[in-house]
C-alpha cells in the first residue's frame, strides 16, 4: 500500500456531463461541488482523475 496521498476537489457540477463520467466522481468520493476527498495514490485513482480532470482539482 502507499503511504502517499492526493487530495481531490470537485469544482465544476456534474449537471449534463456523461454518465460515466459522473460515475467516476462518485467512485472518487466527491458529492457536490467543493467537496474534497484524500485518496491514496495509485495509478487507479490517478487514471480516474484524468478521465474527470475538467471537473476537479488535484493536488498533494
Amino acid at each position: 500500500m502507499s503511504d502517499k496521498k492526493i487530495k481531490v476537489t470537485l469544482i465544476k457540477s456534474v449537471i449534463g456531463t456523461k454518465q460515466d463520467h459522473r460515475a467516476t466522481v462518485r467512485g472518487l468520493g466527491l458529492r457536490r461541488i467543493n467537496s474534497s476527498a484524500l485518496l491514496e495514490d495509485t495509478p487507479a485513482v490517478r487514471g480516474m482523475i484524468r478521465k474527470v480532470a475538467y471537473l476537479v482539482k488535484a493536488g498533494e
